[in-house]
């Protein structure tokens, strides 16, 4: 069975031999739609997208299996208590 949750924190710098594909992510640390800054937290659907929650950008991005950009699905407007903000 295909690992389908991950709650590792994963320091920034580690390095290891890589034989998969980056998914997600991948382009230095930021808040363009093609980054993440501190990510905690991912979970891959039934239909392969990856979902990963981006703690320093205050939201919640998806990648489409095959897409090289996110789209943000929840938050990403700074830190608040209304509908479109992530506590």
């Amino acid at each position: 069975s295909p690992l389908r949750e991950c709650s590792i924190d994963i320091h920034p710098n580690a390095r290891w031999q890589q034989n998969g594909i980056t998914v997600a992510g991948g382009n230095g640390e930021g808040n363009g739609i093609n980054q993440l800054s501190c990510p905690w937290g991912s979970h891959v659907d039934d239909d392969q997208t990856v979902y990963a929650a981006d703690t320093v950008n205050q939201r919640i991005v998806e990648w489409k299996l095959g897409t090289t950009n996110g789209q943000t699905v929840a938050g990403g407007n700074g830190q608040g208590n209304g509908g479109s903000s992530i506590v």
